[in-house]
């Protein structure tokens, strides 16, 4: 297994939001006030299947239901370029902050309309803001009864608003009857856990630093990275929200306009491919151990 995993490319995945509707503006932007915001995602999106083809890149969209709802093209681009299309929830609400009815009615609201204009079946799930960990992992199980098959949700490290870092690092099953967990990317230094997925990091530190740790995971663990960004990172010219404090206004604009060259440079320097793709033995191998043993526990893949 770990000379299959070696020779695998890396996942590639775009959490799809606008700037307006990342958890750390909340206090700033009412929710009520979306439809009045300048949407920018259809230009960011625009140029991130440029800078993929251009690469022969592929990724899995983790996609808002209310980004679906609203710029039904922008679905359709990303399924004929040949990338897959996941869900990332209806409304980007924390699960932290839902009841199991109403994170069951979330997720099937946005798996319907995902389904629905791009044609093709919805097989996986990040939560918002990384919002699964150990006091709800119910959530997988729910994920798992509407016909969901992994997730990419539980980031196996600390960080102040979400994180559970004594998670496996791998392809793992954290509770019997519910979905393959797919973490992202981490580097295991010290006896600690360090990001090394994208999103903030990868703009704040020096990109040396993230292609090391990506060699790192690949030649040490010898298992593919789960790389993750944002469409609005690539938009230094994004409207600035005032109000915010000091560290949310530090980690959503810090280093913008630095973004889409790093990005670049990423796709240049590793292989990239989609989520189900780069995860097919595990996926294949967790549903036929849940055929086998009754829906029992997989703890590794």
């Amino acid at each position: 297994m770990q000379m299959q995993a070696a020779t695998r490319p890396n996942a590639l995945t775009v959490d799809v939001e606008d700037y307006f509707q990342v958890s750390a503006l909340a206090p700033c932007i009412p929710r009520d006030s979306w439809d009045a915001r300048e949407c920018r995602i259809e230009r960011n999106l625009d140029r991130i299947l440029e800078l993929f083809e251009q690469n022969a890149a592929h990724a899995t969209f983790f996609t808002l239901g209310w980004i679906a709802e609203r710029y039904p093209r922008a679905i359709r681009r990303i399924v004929d370029a040949g990338h897959e299309l996941a869900s990332h929830g209806y409304g980007h609400e924390r699960v932290t902050d839902l009841t199991p009815a109403a994170f069951r009615a979330d997720i099937e609201r946005a798996q319907g309309i995902l389904e629905d204009l791009s044609g093709t079946p919805v097989r996986g799930y990040r939560a918002p803001s990384f919002s699964i960990g150990e006091g709800n992992l119910w959530a997988l199980e729910v994920l798992r009864e509407v016909g969901l098959e992994y997730s990419s949700s539980i980031y196996p490290v600390h960080h102040d608003h979400y994180g559970m870092p004594q998670a496996p690092r791998h392809p793992h099953r954290p509770v019997s009857a519910g979905v393959l967990e797919l973490p992202p990317a981490t580097l295991r230094m010290a006896g600690r856990n360090l990001p090394a997925a994208g999103g903030g990091y990868f703009r704040l530190l020096p990109y040396a630093l993230s292609r090391r740790a990506l060699n790192r995971i690949r030649a040490v663990d010898a298992m593919p990275a789960v790389f993750y960004f944002h469409p609005w990172e690539i938009d230094p010219e994004q409207p600035r929200v005032p109000g915010l404090a000091a560290r949310s206004r530090f980690r959503h604009y810090v280093n913008l306009h630095r973004m889409e060259a790093r990005l670049e440079r990423l796709l240049q320097d590793f292989r990239w491919d989609r989520m189900d793709r780069v995860f097919a033995a595990d996926l294949a191998a967790n549903t036929e151990h849940a055929q086998v043993t009754g829906d029992g526990d997989v703890r590794t893949a």
